[in-house]
C-alpha cells in the first residue's frame, strides 16, 4: 500500500513538474505577451487551441511550423509572428504541452 501510494506521488511530482517546465519555456518564449492557457489575449487560449486541433491527423507537425514561421487565418485577422528564437525542439515540446492542455 506505501509503495503504490508512493508510486502515484511521484508521478504526481514529475507530471506537475514537466507540465510547470513546459509553462517556463512558453515563458521564456514569449508565448506567454499573446496567450494564456484559458483565455484569450491578443491570440486564443491554449485550451482553445487544444480543442481545435484534438484528434486531428498532422496537427502537431502544423503547430511546430507556425510557431516557428507564424501564420495568419485561422484564428481570425490578427497574424501570428514568426518566432524564430524558438528551436524545432522546443517548438514540439510547446505544441506537445499545448495539446496535451484540457
Amino acid at each position: 500500500m506505501r509503495i503504490t501510494l508512493l508510486s502515484c506521488l511521484l508521478a504526481g511530482l514529475f507530471a506537475s513538474n514537466a507540465a510547470l517546465a513546459n509553462a517556463d519555456l512558453a515563458k521564456s518564449k514569449n508565448c506567454m505577451a499573446c496567450h494564456a492557457v484559458a483565455n484569450k489575449v491578443v491570440g486564443p487560449s491554449f485550451k482553445d487551441v487544444a480543442a481545435k486541433y484534438a484528434g486531428q491527423k498532422g496537427s502537431e507537425e502544423k503547430l511546430v511550423q507556425k510557431v516557428i514561421k507564424g501564420g495568419a487565418g485561422a484564428w481570425g485577422p490578427v497574424p501570428m509572428p514568426a518566432n524564430p528564437q524558438v528551436s524545432e525542439a522546443e517548438a514540439q515540446t510547446l505544441v506537445k504541452w499545448i495539446l496535451a492542455t484540457k
